[in-house]
Formats: structure tokens, sequence, C-alpha cells
């Protein structure tokens, strides 16, 4: 009987063992290194599945973690130590497609991969990986016409500094020294800043594309920090929207219609933001409806058909978000909107979260409609 139990038990004990072994022998042993390495830089990698794997040389750690891990479960990757004193590990699972942020934790220290590039989040620069996507060509780097992104530093009374805010002009921006442009003002999240939409979102890469394939027409994108206030996780119900708003509509509006080839008028120009800057665009275009007549909230809320004092100036509103947000609520909120007579769109993006594969594929549909006109 005794017997039986031990059996028994160390049949019970193994079953995560094999399940492991299991796991680990499926995957497939075609690991590239992640497009968004640094020059001559291995690793991380990622296979054709979605696994990802990390080594770090960090010979006296204890201890190394790796904050990506399998979506949904806390604790991120833990890596292994080798004899040589670097630290290996692979994903749990697969990750979802598109970009992710993740960092390293070391006995209890917090630190960017040094095979990475750095991305702007959360406040500080965050390494950064990409997960092919099934869908990625629309935002890859093509073999067609390329727009610019410039920096542009300009004025600002209220905040009493030179602000900074980057804009991309289609290929053919400097070609046509007459042909003038409509403008979407785009903003950013949370915790990001104005880089974000070109090295995170590949805003650039995503009209190069449009553009070439004749699906919209060129128009301009300028897109400025939006975190005006010292925001705490959690204290975005005390955001304060005044500074910001006499930035964008008394400073940066008016020194774009003055340096770039705009058309500078309220039908001609859209503002969009996801999450925080989703917030910004509601608040914005409602108190200042004679400025901007597309509006578009990506994973940042929603208008009311009562928000809408006046739907002759609205020509288009466009609400977003993933599948795994709350996709219901959008879709039902569109539904009001229509029926309010108010021309609206919405787009869920399948499989993805509060997460740039959601922003990317938003940004490509909202331009599908903009402009149209």
């Amino acid at each position: 009987m005794k017997k039986i139990k031990i059996l028994l038990i160390c049949a019970i004990l193994s079953v995560p063992l094999c399940l492991a072994q299991t796991k680990q022998q499926s995957i497939i042993e075609d690991f590239k290194p992640s497009t968004l390495n640094q020059p001559g830089q291995e690793f991380p990698k990622v296979n054709s599945q979605g696994y990802a794997r990390f080594r770090i040389t960090a010979p006296d750690a204890k201890s190394v973690v790796v904050t990506l891990g399998v979506p949904g479960v806390r604790g991120g990757t833990s890596l292994t130590k080798s004899e040589d004193g670097s630290w290996t590990g692979t994903t749990a699972g697969p990750q979802e497609e598109g970009f992710h942020y993740y960092h390293l934790t070391i006995d209890g220290g917090i630190f960017n991969d040094p095979g990475t590039l750095n991305f702007y989040g959360s406040t500080r620069w965050e390494s950064g990986i990409e997960i092919p996507a099934h869908d990625q060509d629309f935002y890859a780097l093509n073999d067609v016409p390329h727009g610019r992104v410039q920096q542009i530093l300009f004025p600002s009374k209220s905040t009493k500094i030179s602000r900074r805010a980057f804009v991309y002009t289609p290929p053919d921006y400097d070609k046509s020294r007459s042909k003038r442009y409509p403008v979407l003002y785009l903003q950013h999240g949370w915790g990001e800043d104005e880089t974000a939409w070109t090295n995170q979102g590949r805003a650039n890469l995503i009209m190069d594309n449009l553009i070439a394939e004749g699906k919209i027409k060129p128009f301009l994108i300028v897109m400025t920090y939006g975190m005006t206030n010292d925001v705490k996780i959690g204290g975005l119900r005390n955001f304060d929207i005044t500074p910001f708003q006499t930035l964008m509509t008394d400073e940066l509006i008016p020194y774009v219609d003055a340096n770039f080839r705009t058309i500078p008028n309220q039908s001609h120009r859209a503002m969009a933001g996801l999450s925080m800057g989703g917030m910004e665009t509601k608040t914005i275009t409602l108190a200042m409806p004679n400025l901007f007549s597309y509006y578009g909230l990506l994973s940042g809320g929603t208008y009311t058909p009562e928000d809408i004092k006046d739907k002759s100036k609205v020509k288009l509103i466009f609400l977003s978000c993933g599948s795994f947000e709350n996709a219901g609520s959008i879709r039902n909120t569109a539904v009001k909107l229509k029926e309010a007579g108010i021309n609206t769109v919405s787009y869920v993006s399948e499989n993805t979260r509060h997460e740039f594969q959601t922003w990317r594929r938003s940004l490509y549909e909202l331009a599908l409609l903009l402009f149209k006109d």
C-alpha cells in the first residue's frame, strides 16, 4: 500500500515537469533577433510562434527576471544562470502580436535590456520588443516613397519655454510648393511623449504605405507632449486640461498654420488620441468645436449624443479599442451616435489589448476616413 502511495505521489509530482518538457519540446527553434535590437545584438530573440528568448550577462547577480511573460500572468520570465555568468530564459508561452514594453529586475533593481532600443513609456525609457504580427505589412518599412518626420520647437508663452513637437509631412510635400494639406493633431497616452506615435506606433510608415496605395489623401500629422501636469498613475481624474488646451489651441496650431502649408480651417483639421490622449481629444474638441471637424478616441472613452451641441460641425467621430477592452461599449455608443444623426464609425482590433497594436490598427482605419471631402 505504501509503495502504491509513493508511486502515485511521484506520478502527480512529475506531471508539471512532463507538461513543461512537452511545452518546451514544442517550441520551434527558428529564433531570430528582434527587429528592435541594438545594432549587432543577438538577444532578445523571437521565433515564428511568438516566443521571446532573452540572454543577459550579469555574473554577480542572484536573480534576473524579465517583466515580459505570458499575457495575463504576473511574475514575468525568470532567467537561469549559466556557468559563464550569463542568464537565459524563454517566455512560458507565445506573446501577443505587436510592440511590448519590458524591463529587467536584477536583484530587486530595475534596469533596461542593453540588447534593445529604448522607448519612452510609463514615464521612463523602457526596453521594447516586437512580436511579428500577421498583418504587419501595413506598418512595415516598405519600398515606397517616404514622408518626413521633423522636430519643431515652437514658442509657448503660457509655459514660458519653447515646446517640442514632431510633424509628419507626406512624400510629395517638398515637391509642390503650392499644395496645401489638412492636419491631424495626434496625441500619445499617459506616461508617453511626442515620440511615441512614430517610434512605437509607426505612424509615419502607416501613412507612407496608405499614400503609396492611393487609399488616402495625404495630410500632415502633428504630435506634441500632452502631459502638461505632473500626473501619477491613477490620478488622471485630477488632470487639468486647461494648460494643454491653451498650448494646443493658442500656440501650437497657429504656429503650424504659419510655418507649414496647411489648410487652416476647421473642416480640414482633425484631433485624435490614444488613452489619455483620447481624454484630451474629447475635452478639447467639445470645448473648441470651431477648431476640429474630425474626432478620434482610440481606447480613450466615448462621446454621447448629448455631448455634441452642433452636429453640423462634426464630420466624423471615430471610436476604437482592442477586443480585450470594452468593445461592447464602443459599438453600442457608435449606434447611439448614428441614431442621433452623427456620422460615427467604430472599430475593434481583434485579439489586442490596451497596447500599440490596437492603436496602429486604429490609426490605419481612422486615416482611411479622414478628409474625404
